[in-house]
């Protein structure tokens, strides 16, 4: 049996966690036709900052690149045009909107925190 790395442990116990409950409370939102509680929204971005912190040094540039792709396109996808389609009595496009705008929360902070932590250590160098 392979041993499983445990040095991010942490960081990706928050990072799913924080995936999880950006879903689940954007799906929530929608059903109440409320907006998100804006201490959830603050619980996101604290568990983003943890989740920037714990990036290994060696998966840095992968994390950035990936992480600023989804940062661009969840964006676009809340300020584009999206299609409005409803089903079963749920809009889509709202449910999309609130999913995407919890992630934000989440992904915002994570990669300030790595791109900072990259800076520091490239100024360090």
């Amino acid at each position: 049996m392979p041993i499983k790395a445990r040095e991010n442990l942490i960081g990706a116990w928050a990072f799913l966690i924080g995936v999880a409950s950006a879903a689940v409370f954007g799906i929530i939102a929608t059903m109440t036709k409320q907006n998100i509680n804006p201490l959830i929204l603050g619980i996101l971005a604290v568990l983003g900052g943890v989740v920037g912190y714990f990036v290994a040094e060696k998966d840095i540039k992968t994390f950035l690149l990936a992480s600023v792709s989804l940062v661009i396109v969840a964006f676009a996808g809340i300020q584009g045009s999206i299609q409005s389609a409803a089903i079963l009595g749920v809009n889509i496009n709202r449910v999309i909107t609130n999913i995407m705008g919890a992630l934000l929360f989440l992904f915002i902070p994570s990669t300030i925190v790595v791109a900072l932590k990259t800076v520091f250590s490239i100024a360090k160098s």
